[in-house]
Parts: structure tokens; sequence; C-alpha cells
């Protein structure tokens, strides 16, 4: 898992991607690819 400070970037790179608040974090996740997995803070 990347950390990032932007999270725009990793949201456009695969259409299965979902931004999704965990906890405070901001996360990236993607069922079918789990590589673009990001977190941001």
């Amino acid at each position: 898992m990347k950390v990032r400070n932007s999270l725009k970037s990793a949201k456009v790179r695969d259409r299965n991607c979902r931004v999704v608040r965990r906890k405070g974090r901001v996360l990236v996740i993607n069922k079918k690819n789990p590589r673009f997995k990001v977190r941001q803070g």
C-alpha cells in the first residue's frame, strides 16, 4: 500500500477504484486489483 498526498491521481488509474474513509484515513481500494490500494495521511 502506498501513502500519498493526493488521491485524485490514484483514483483515476482504474475504474474499479473507490475512495473510502476509515478511522480518519482516506483510502483508495480496489476489489478487482488490490495493488491499487493507497492511503492518505
